[in-house]
């Protein structure tokens, strides 16, 4: 009986999917390895770039299994940055993103899609502004190893555009949409 059971239970382990070798991951903010920038048009004139400085986030990732993939981002929206206090006062203020209201946004993935040679596309539920909506990030596989500090980490980077009424952002102009892009550098759990 114990040979038949070893037997069945080395059977189970042989044909687990490949997801139980997915790596989990944690987002490096705290060494400053990982960041969230924005580009939205300054009424069709210009444009101003800016960058979140609080965020945090998860996700598991194996090479084998890309489609097992999982990842989970929260930006403090407060955090907001553009390099100049008085138009940040107003970003963040009612007029657009409403950070006191609305003080943190939130992605979730709901798939993820190996489009060959390390690109990939995350789909997802982004809970912006008090609002969630499907998204789409075109992700890279930047590279993956060991670190000098004996640990081990992935990177990728990251784009997406987000249509502020979608998300109940009020425009100015011809500004009706800001381009998010990501770096993310992840150590591994």
């Amino acid at each position: 009986m114990k040979k038949l059971l070893l037997a069945m239970g080395l059977s189970a382990a042989m044909t687990l999917p490949a997801a139980v070798n997915a790596a989990d991951y944690v987002v490096d903010t705290k060494g400053a390895h990982a960041s969230v920038s924005f580009k939205v048009s300054h009424l069709g004139y210009s444009f101003i770039k800016g960058r979140f400085n609080k965020f945090d986030g998860e996700f598991s990732y194996d090479p084998a299994n890309v489609a097992a993939s999982k990842v989970t981002f929260n930006v403090d929206t407060r955090s907001l940055d553009s390099n100049h206090a008085e138009r940040d006062k107003h970003i963040r203020s009612g007029d657009f993103i409403n950070a006191s209201k609305f003080s943190s946004a939130k992605f979730v993935s709901t798939k993820v899609t190996d489009k060959g040679d390390g690109e990939l596309m995350i789909a997802g539920d982004l809970t912006l502004h008090g609002k969630t909506k499907p998204i789409e990030i075109a992700a890279t596989f930047v590279g993956e190893g060991k670190d000098p500090w004996g640990g081990y980490r992935a990177g990728f980077e990251g784009s997406t555009r987000l249509e502020l009424a979608d998300f109940g952002i009020p425009v100015m102009g011809t500004s009706s949409y800001v381009d998010m892009e990501l770096h993310v550098e992840g150590i591994r759990k």
